[in-house]
């Protein structure tokens, strides 16, 4: 796909959690630096959430504020902050939410950037509207995006070591608990780094694939059908917004363009509408 973008912001890390709200807002996290950002339609850009390190995950709460990553899943609201899901793992990368609310996020247990040896598995969780976490799987060598098909019947999971995006099919079980089952995967054996990832209205899976260059569509069936050139080596999430869900916007930790700018924010248009982000009701 012949994209235009347009370059939004730049001179970040590496910036991660692209989310828009209601209002066109974009929030995003510089994940060395620290802090949440929030760039506003006219292009200023506020400190929300200052200093966190380690956000690779942001959504919008129902109720105002954010729900992040980091070393904890937390609800920052007014500079207020309420842990919702701790067990004692290293740290959180990227989450997201379901029609309900749910928030689904996933473990880091080895250093992301440290490629020397074998890592520590993680695992998927979702954190219910009564604050209760369940473990769905585990087996995650390095989890990235989280999204979900148009019907919400499965659920997609980048697992960027392993090169290939976990697919499950999800549904409620009889007590109201969240069931996932019918473990696949695609991208597998395709070069593709997963990292961040978005949903489209038709389906398709974009994929920020990190080292490549690129935004990559994927089939649910993992079959390569779009490609959106990024002028960065490191593209790292990418987010729908705007008032039509058809401006796709691509972050990165750096610019091949100029090396200078580091961490850019670019946004384009697309022919077919993404998947609003349900906000967080937990």
């Amino acid at each position: 796909m012949a994209a235009e973008l347009e370059t939004l912001a730049h001179g970040f890390g590496l910036i991660e959690g692209p989310r828009v709200d209601d209002d066109d807002n974009l929030y995003f996290s510089d994940v060395p630096n620290g802090g949440v950002r929030r760039r506003a339609p006219t292009g200023e850009i506020t400190v929300v959430v200052p200093k966190r390190r380690g956000v690779g995950g942001i959504a919008i709460h129902a109720d105002g504020g954010l729900v992040v990553s980091g070393r904890n899943i937390c609800h920052v609201k007014d500079g207020e902050t309420r842990v919702l899901f701790d067990p004692g793992a290293p740290g959180f990368n990227d989450l997201m939410t379901d029609a309900d609310g749910r928030i689904y996020c996933g473990t880091i247990r080895s250093d992301p950037f440290d490629e020397s040896g074998p890592r520590t598995p993680g695992e998927a969780y979702v954190i219910d509207l009564d604050g209760s976490a369940t473990e769905l799987y585990g087996d995650v060598s390095l989890t990235n995006g989280i999204g979900f098909s148009p019907d919400g019947l499965t659920m997609y999971h980048s697992d960027s070591a392993r090169g290939h995006v976990i697919c499950h099919d999800i549904e409620t079980g009889n007590d109201g608990a969240m069931l996932v089952f019918n473990r696949r995967a695609i991208g597998h054996g395709t070069g593709l780094q997963p990292d961040g990832l978005a949903v489209d209205s038709q389906g398709v899976i974009w994929v920020a694939d990190f080292g490549k260059g690129a935004a990559i569509g994927l089939s649910p069936e993992g079959e390569t059908v779009g490609r959106i050139d990024v002028p960065s080596t490191i593209v790292t999430s990418l987010c729908f917004g705007g008032a039509d869900l058809r401006d796709l916007y691509i972050v990165t930790a750096d610019n091949t363009e100029d090396e200078a700018r580091a961490g850019t924010i670019f946004r384009t248009r697309v022919d077919v509408p993404g998947l609003a982000a349900p906000k967080a009701r937990v």
